[in-house]
């Protein structure tokens, strides 16, 4: 709703309908779906679409690729040196997760139109970044430069956090988790 009365309407959901009206958003997706067009037809139609569940798959991956960074995080910040590999190997495994994660948000993003699919657009891009800001760390935690490792990946986790905050909206108050059929 353009220009609609936003008093009373906390600063979080200012921003999302910001970024869901907003031009620049709208280009963020016409973007994406040039860049990602090959895939999404077949995330479209993969394994990862499905109402099965009676929503989608999308969230439980994203469970488990920003438990695997929030703890190697965690272990960044408090383990200690004794804790590097296993930070390393939780990074690694985070971005293993994360390619059936994006192939499942694609899906599900393929589906949106208007002011969702810019939201989601906006999302994928923070989501994105984060991506090869973990590849990054893990490349630099294998070339033994850890603490740029610890930087990069802290920076990821803050740009997740973001637009897990998108994409929650998208889910919960937008209702783009709803799935009813099988075969969706």
């Amino acid at each position: 709703m353009p220009g609609a009365d936003m008093n009373g309407v906390p600063l979080p959901q200012r921003l999302v309908r910001a970024v869901g009206e907003s031009p620049w958003s709208e280009r963020v997706a016409v973007a994406q779906e040039r860049v990602y067009g090959p895939v999404i037809g077949w995330a479209r139609r993969s394994p990862f679409h499905t109402g099965a569940l009676g929503h989608p798959v999308h969230p439980m991956f994203t469970d488990l690729t920003l438990g695997c960074w929030t703890s190697a995080g965690i272990l960044d910040l408090a383990g200690g040196p004794q804790a590097r590999r296993s930070a390393t190997i939780l990074v690694g495994a985070g971005l293993a997760a994360a390619v059936p994660t994006a192939i499942a948000g694609t899906s599900d993003w393929a589906d949106m139109t208007g002011p969702e699919r810019r939201i989601g657009a906006v999302h994928a891009l923070g989501t994105d970044t984060a991506v090869f800001l973990f590849l990054g760390s893990l490349i630099a935690r294998t070339r033994g430069r850890h603490a740029l490792g610890v930087k990069l990946g802290l920076a990821g986790n803050a740009i997740l956090a973001a637009a897990g905050f998108l994409g929650g909206h998208l889910a919960l108050n937008r209702g783009t988790g709803r799935r009813t059929g099988a075969a969706d």
